[in-house]
């Protein structure tokens, strides 16, 4: 696996995160982390309200303040992002959880998921969380593999319009 980290959106990675998206929508999924769906044909605009997010402006009533980061290697290619959330509302103690993350289509199965999410538990844990919740569908065996492989514990399971899910919490203390 090629060397990753997770780096703030900026400007310098425009050209690699418009190449993700268009791979990502050529496949018809859906984009997780859910901010993926943004925008992005003014790409400044797209940067300040990542940015804004993070403190809280300009969210809809039922969101929270979250930071977005993406998994860039080292020639800055974007290889994918983690929506991390800074507190729970109770849609997201149900199902959403404090973590969101996705790696584009073409590098799946190549160990950055659990990268990105070993390095996302570290951005965690600085801004004082001591525990995290991370759900997955049921059906989603690599998430969930990715989660209990960062020592996340299953909690519970549910059903969200039709679609099981997990529900894992992770203890940083640990």
């Amino acid at each position: 696996m090629t060397k990753v980290y997770l780096v703030k959106p900026g400007i310098e990675y425009k050209e690699e995160y418009l190449n993700m998206i268009e791979e990502w929508k050529s496949t018809g999924e859906e984009f997780t982390p859910w901010v993926l769906s943004f925008d992005a044909s003014d790409f400044s605009a797209l940067i300040k309200k990542l940015e804004k997010m993070s403190v809280g402006e300009g969210l809809e009533p039922e969101f929270v303040e979250n930071s977005t980061y993406w998994l860039a290697d080292d020639k800055k290619r974007i290889l994918g992002a983690v929506n991390i959330r800074h507190r729970l509302n109770e849609d997201l103690l149900d199902r959403g959880g404090h973590i969101g993350y996705g790696i584009r289509p073409s590098e799946r199965k190549k160990g950055y998921a659990s990268e990105l999410l070993r390095q996302a538990l570290i951005i965690v844990k600085e801004m004082g969380m001591k525990r995290v919740l991370l759900t997955c569908d049921k059906e989603n065996k690599g998430s969930a593999k990715t989660i209990v492989k960062n020592k996340g514990i299953l909690e519970s399971e549910g059903v969200y319009k039709g679609i099981a899910f997990q529900r894992y919490w992770i203890d940083l203390d640990n």
